[in-house]
């Protein structure tokens, strides 16, 4: 169990170590499309909007996914 702070706040939020993994996807890629990940991950990379730390875009049906707090086009 890993905690991570959201940007600009003073909130803290506790994550699992397979959602930390997947965050770190995040520091090599400013996106992912969900067809990229597979099917655990798309579950987790859920989890993580639900908890604001990921948005999920859906762009001419394909949905990606961007860190919370990163600029990104819509």
């Amino acid at each position: 169990m890993k905690i991570v702070e959201l940007i600009n706040s003073n909130l803290h939020v506790a994550i699992t170590n397979e959602e930390s993994d997947v965050l770190c996807k995040f520091k090599e890629q400013s996106s992912i499309l969900k067809q990229s990940l597979d099917e655990r991950e798309i579950i987790i990379a859920n989890q993580l909007v639900n908890k604001d730390l990921l948005i999920r875009k859906n762009n001419n049906g394909k949905i990606t996914y961007f860190k919370a707090g990163q600029s990104h086009q819509s």
